[in-house]
């Protein structure tokens, strides 16, 4: 699978390791950065990563930064993702099987990284469930038709 990944400056370290493990599991990664822990935006490089979704160039995405909530605001804004931020396995799964989540967003702030490894491979690795959920995921995409520019 082909997936974006991006942070800002206080998630770099965590992205690093994160891009890593999804090369060693065989994924394609796409790295829109940041490239360093130069302080910068955490919405430039959140836009940058949700973009390669919305053009169908990448699957998913990855993205992070300290706490995870400006990174998850941001590609929230966007049309067509639904970005979910997790802190533990549980969230990871649903937002993936009830959600069709494409975008997870992490906390490098408040995860151990060995834990959001555990995050990463429940959100790569679950379906979507469909049925009752679809519903609701099309209830979603037409707010964003009826509502969103």
């Amino acid at each position: 699978m082909k997936i974006a990944v991006a942070s800002d400056h206080g998630g770099y370290e965590l992205k690093e390791k994160i891009k890593r493990h999804l090369i060693e599991c065989g994924h394609e990664v796409v790295d829109v950065g940041t490239h360093s822990t130069t302080s910068v935006s955490y919405v430039d490089f959140g836009h940058r990563a949700c973009d390669e979704v919305k053009n169908g160039s990448c699957e998913r995405a990855i993205l992070v930064c300290g706490t995870g909530i400006g990174m998850s605001v941001v590609a929230n804004k966007h049309k067509g993702i639904r970005a979910a931020l997790c802190t533990n396995a549980f969230m990871a799964d649903m937002a993936r099987r009830h959600n069709d989540a494409n975008v997870l967003v992490l906390g490098a702030r408040v995860l151990a990284i060995p834990y959001a490894m555990i995050l990463v491979d429940v959100f790569m690795s679950e379906p979507f469930d469909g049925g009752r959920h679809l519903e609701r995921v099309n209830q979603i995409a037409k707010l964003e038709e009826d509502f969103c520019e």
